[in-house]
């Protein structure tokens, strides 16, 4: 069973594991999509990414070409998150700020990071398993931790 909106546009040979949910978003072409994935509106995937099981990939997040994201990987995209607004019903959409993430070209995502919203990955960077990005990554370099630090570059 898969889950994708009409709104969803899916580039060429893009392959959907079952028990996905997608809508609002963009696929590029050949991208491979894992089980239990949910990808969000105005989400861009680029081409021929690698999206393990269990990722949530939310608004505001941008995947270039050729990247890897690992098992459970989680995007955040508020920096203060609320349930209700200040006169206590429920939060909407205008009442939160979405702060966008770059993941740039062939960068990897280790299973089990997250990563804060605003940050910037660089290109063919590698944040290491169970890490939490909570500032920009540099090009070519291998980040690990909580809070992920650079521990070496490519």
């Amino acid at each position: 069973m898969k889950a994708i909106a009409p709104d969803v546009v899916l580039g060429k040979d893009v392959r959907v594991a079952d028990f996905v949910n997608l809508y609002g978003c963009r696929i590029g072409d050949e991208s491979r999509i894992g089980p239990f994935v949910e990808i969000q509106k105005r989400a861009v995937v680029g081409r021929r990414c690698k999206i393990g099981s269990h990722s949530f990939i939310c608004e505001g997040v941008t995947l270039e070409d050729e990247v890897f994201v690992g098992h459970g990987v989680i995007f955040v995209n508020d920096r203060f998150p609320r349930a209700t607004t200040e006169g206590g019903a429920l939060a909407g959409d205008g009442d939160w700020t979405c702060e966008p993430t770059l993941v740039k070209r062939r960068a990897s995502i280790g299973s089990g990071a997250t990563i804060l919203c605003g940050v910037t990955i660089g290109e063919e960077a590698i944040v290491g398993a169970g890490s939490v990005v909570t500032h920009d990554v540099a090009a070519r370099t291998v980040v690990a931790g909580n809070p992920a630090r650079a521990i070496r570059t490519l």
